[in-house]
């Protein structure tokens, strides 16, 4: 491609420029909404999504190296990010016993009860959403996971727990039905998951 998806020109004359020009519209909708919680708790925007994902996942994503990696950071940013919340009295540090350089990060209670706040701060999404029908809603979550994947194969994200990068994912030869391993049972499309707790990364 060699035609910017920002220049007004092209952008107006190509749909994909246009649906790449709407992505980066929304990305800065969430930048904007994690900007005010931020504001509003004398945080800065990484540290409230570290403490959101700290809320929602088990103890052993709850690394300095996992972190750096789910928001493709380096491991001094979020070693950094982990120090402040620690000295905030937001998170505490659970060393283990048989290594105390190794340590898992667990939500403290004031943590905890601004997680379950902040966490809260894409719900304006969900109003334009829940208009859709559901067809609409289908197609629009097939498509984002199929860009998401993409950027993941080709580096531009990293970590995914989603359907389509487990092992216990499998997907019809014509692309249209898919089948979960595990659960043993077929999958509606609405029911792929972006982020599953029982990922396995397919190798």
């Amino acid at each position: 491609m060699s035609k910017s998806d920002f220049d007004l020109n092209f952008q107006n004359k190509s749909v994909d420029g246009r649906i790449v020009a709407a992505l980066e519209r929304i990305s800065q909708a969430f930048r904007v909404l994690l900007w005010q919680e931020s504001r509003d708790y004398s945080l800065s925007p990484i540290q409230i999504q570290v403490l959101i994902f700290l809320l929602h996942h088990s103890n052993d994503k709850c690394k300095v190296s996992y972190l750096a990696d789910e928001f493709n950071m380096t491991k001094a940013t979020i070693s950094e990010t982990v120090k402040t919340l620690e000295q905030k009295k937001l998170i505490q540090k659970n060393y283990q016993e048989y290594d105390n350089r190794s340590y898992t990060i667990q939500l403290t209670k004031s943590g905890n009860a601004i997680a379950t706040q902040t966490a809260l701060f894409s719900k304006e999404f969900h109003k334009p959403i829940a208009k859709l029908n559901d067809d609409d809603k289908e197609t629009m979550l097939l498509s984002l996971l199929n860009i998401i994947n993409h950027l993941n194969k080709t580096g531009v994200i990293t970590i995914q727990r989603m359907c389509l990068t487990c092992t216990h994912h499998e997907m019809s030869e014509n692309e249209e039905s898919h089948f979960c391993k595990l659960l043993n049972r077929k999958l509606h499309s609405t029911e792929l998951r972006i982020d599953c707790p029982e990922h396995v990364l397919k190798m």
